[in-house]
């Protein structure tokens, strides 16, 4: 894969987070993000997972966010669309880290969301089974999971500290859930 390939779905939304004073960059579904700066990484999240992934020894590592385990037979062999399924998404995040110096001894991974934001949905069940593929992934991977907030009925709001590996979630209220559910329909 050529560097120009990474650069497709590597999240570039930068801004400055008032809240915590620092600067950040916002991940989207079929996106990642890797800073070695300590730049603070955030996405919101329903029934897609995101993983934070790092180096805990160097301090640094990544987020990826994606909304289906694996295409199956369909899967596409465009990269924007290939970083919607965990399958891909796990594996650029992995090998970026790895490019970086990340030692693969030392990755550790904490995991969120994969839940239930449409009451009522059971079709596919597609947050249970991002969460499974995202705990049995990191597993197969030998990549400790130290912490993880999954399933449930609320969508997510994910704050990760790349440099500390401190993860901060905010649940997100009921006002102002409608965007997270109209993303989840689309």
């Amino acid at each position: 894969m050529l560097a120009a390939d990474y650069q497709e779905v590597f999240a570039s939304h930068f801004y400055h987070d008032k809240t915590f004073d620092s600067p950040a960059v916002k991940v989207f579904p079929g996106e990642y993000h890797v800073s070695t700066d300590g730049r603070l990484i955030v996405t919101v999240l329903g029934s897609c997972v995101a993983a934070c992934i790092r180096d805990r020894k160097a301090g640094f590592g990544g987020m990826n966010h994606f909304m289906l385990p694996d295409a199956g037979e369909s899967e596409s062999s465009v990269v924007g669309s290939a970083a919607r399924y965990g399958s891909y998404a796990m594996e650029i995040l992995i090998n970026h880290l790895l490019k970086l110096g990340a030692a693969r001894q030392n990755l550790e991974a904490k995991i969120f969301g994969g839940g239930n934001v449409l009451s009522g949905m059971t079709v596919g069940n597609v947050g249970p089974r991002n969460a499974q593929f995202v705990k049995d992934y990191l597993a197969m991977e030998r990549i400790p999971v130290v912490a993880e907030d999954l399933l449930g009925q609320e969508a997510r709001k994910v704050y990760f500290f790349s440099h500390t590996g401190r993860v901060m979630v905010k649940t997100i209220r009921e006002q102002t859930k409608p965007a997270v559910v109209d993303r989840e329909i689309r």
